[in-house]
């Protein structure tokens, strides 16, 4: 039997010579269903399981064994996730009563049982309960004495062992219930996950049949949960959402806030007096002062780019991601674009670290963990570093998208979308394998906890921190040396007759690129006091958005996806984007 999710309470009610046990699975109210019954309150020792699989397995097993009627006290409002225990126990052969309970937070959930059809279809009584109001009780009392073995999933019985005439044995036995194997002498048949799958079918087929959705007595929570799966109002719900945290971290944070930190904190206070005090140690000229207090030196750009610039986006964003979370909105989220996340090889997880992208490249790679396959982290990523602009970067561009007009920005966004799908879905046919079922728990709408929200943001945060401080560290000395050694210089020419012949872009947009290389930002911005045609600024943008994500992200690409993987990525980032920067300019010039 499963060995995830059933406990069985281990005080029995006597009746007479009969011994009733009640089993369910965690949190359905066994407890509150005892004390109703036999009005007296007890210690209660929950084992998880009801298969031999360790030694409280065992236990739970020998006292279902032992009973002469099981109780299944099931949660009403979680029947999907109870029945499978239910018909664990029907197939059992044992006489079982159902106590459907919680049938009060059932009608506030907004579902509506068929308790008769239900009994019908199991062959048992099913009884529904308000355990902790009293309600149901003694009609479930009364229901013992009709307590009868109900009707066998027909698939899994066909396949029973012959020559065991226990039911619950024979179950036990093509469950691979290692003790009973033995006692029968009978191999091991390696049928457990198949009965699994059978017995799920048939539960998912029940509740098609008998449990239904309705609005009375709902509450505002559930209403707003359905909404927000609907695939019309979940859209305009999650569109409006987006807008809202685009405001917040792509307006408030990534310009106001950051303007403060990194503009006014550091770069008018703290970098010159970093930069004062280590010159008069250390000559700004030598290489040892490039290292320290150049341009992109450990003391200057990292500590700026860290805390100044990246630390108020990275907290921004784990207390939004914090708050979907814990308000539950986040796995409907995920629901809701899986279909379309699976047409780029995804699942919707990936809708996770596409938006963290959003704010941060670098610290949205890190979050493709969660991504299911390695197959499915290498999208991730490849598709976050291609075509994600992070929110600094978004900024520059927004300004410099805002005189051409509505028609370019949309033009812009739709080239965006173009490449990130067409993209998604080339991989998706060259990589081997297929993308991973989405199963995830949908928790209830509500409020979220502002103590859980904070803990989830520090967490985050420092966790982020301690892992991408030294990345950007690293990163920073080896472009600094670069500069010291003239490398940048040299790369800026090298690029120039790309930028001139291909991009149809003037030679000085060479040295954007260059910099969007070091920051996304910087890159974008080299362009905005360059005089750009219509026509150029579209292209430029298009390049410098598809160009290879900062050296910090690129850092933590290698890092995340391993050396090989992730050179490859960068390889084919800076390809791809001179590729489509050229046949762009080529489009628009037709046009």
């Amino acid at each position: 039997m499963s060995h995830t999710c059933c406990e069985v309470v281990q005080e029995r009610v006597q009746e007479g010579d009969r011994k009733v046990v009640l089993a369910g699975n965690p949190n359905v109210g066994k407890s509150a269903v005892f004390h109703a019954l036999t009005g007296v309150y007890v210690e209660v020792t929950n084992y998880p399981g009801t298969s031999a699989f360790n030694d409280e397995e065992r236990v739970a097993r020998e006292v279902i064994l032992a009973a002469d009627v099981v109780i299944n006290v099931v949660d009403s409002a979680h029947l999907d996730r109870d029945l499978f225990l239910t018909l664990q126990l029907i197939d059992m052969g044992h006489p079982v009563v159902v106590a459907l309970n919680m049938m009060d937070e059932a009608k506030a959930n907004g579902l509506a049982i068929d308790v008769k059809q239900l009994s019908d279809i199991l062959g048992v009584e099913v009884v529904p309960t308000i355990a902790v109001k009293n309600q149901g009780i003694d009609t479930l009392k009364a229901a013992l004495d009709r307590a009868r073995p109900g009707r066998r999933t027909e698939a899994i019985v066909r396949r029973l062992p012959a020559g065991i005439e226990s039911p619950s044995d024979a179950l036990m036995v093509l469950e691979e219930d290692e003790e009973i194997c033995q006692q029968y002498s009978t191999a091991r048949g390696g049928q457990r996950e198949e009965v699994y799958r059978l017995r799920r079918e048939r539960a998912d087929e029940i509740i098609n049949q008998v449990v239904s959705e309705t609005n009375s007595g709902a509450t505002f929570a559930v209403k707003l949960s359905r909404f927000s799966l609907h695939p019309l109002g979940g859209l305009v719900l999650l569109l409006a959402f987006l807008a809202l945290m685009y405001q917040v971290m792509g307006v408030w944070l990534a310009q106001d806030v950051v303007g403060i930190t990194e503009e006014w904190a550091f770069g008018e206070h703290i970098t010159p007096w970093i930069v004062g005090n280590v010159s008069r140690l250390i000559s700004p000229e030598s290489f040892i002062g490039q290292l320290l207090i150049g341009e992109f030196g450990l003391l200057t750009m990292t500590l700026a780019y860290l805390f100044g610039l990246l630390l108020p986006l990275v907290v921004g964003f784990y207390m939004v991601l914090a708050f979907m979370e814990d308000s539950g909105y986040l796995p409907r989220v995920a629901v809701l674009v899986d279909r379309l996340m699976i047409k780029v090889g995804l699942n919707g997880r990936a809708i996770i670290p596409m938006i963290l992208g959003f704010g941060c490249v670098t610290m949205a790679t890190m979050t493709t963990r969660l991504m299911g396959t390695k197959r499915e982290r290498t999208i991730a990523t490849f598709l976050l570093s291609l075509a994600i602009p992070c929110s600094a970067q978004i900024a520059v561009i927004a300004t410099m998208l805002a005189p051409l007009g509505i028609g370019y920005t949309a033009l812009f966004v739709g080239f965006l979308f173009v490449i990130y799908g067409v993209t998604g879905m080339v991989m998706n046919k060259v990589l081997p394998g297929e993308s991973s079922d989405l199963l995830i728990d949908l928790p209830p709408l509500r409020l979220p906890r502002l103590v859980n929200v904070l803990q989830k943001t520090f967490l985050k945060s420092k966790s982020f921190l301690t892992e991408a401080g030294g990345i950007f560290a690293l990163g920073s000395v080896v472009v600094a040396a670069l500069n010291a050694w003239g490398v940048l210089d040299m790369l800026q020419s090298g690029l120039a007759p790309i930028t001139e012949r291909w991009l149809g872009l003037p030679r000085e947009t060479a040295n954007a690129f260059i910099m969007g290389f070091v920051r996304r930002d910087f890159g974008a911005a080299g362009l905005y006091d360059l005089n750009l045609s219509s026509h150029e600024t579209m292209v430029a943008l298009m390049t410098i958005t598809l160009f290879v994500p900062c050296i910090a992200s690129i850092m933590i690409i290698l890092k995340e996806r391993g050396k090989k993987e992730g050179w490859v990525i960068w390889v084919v980032d800076l390809a791809l984007a001179i590729f489509l920067g050229g046949v762009i300019h080529r489009l628009m010039f037709w046009a």
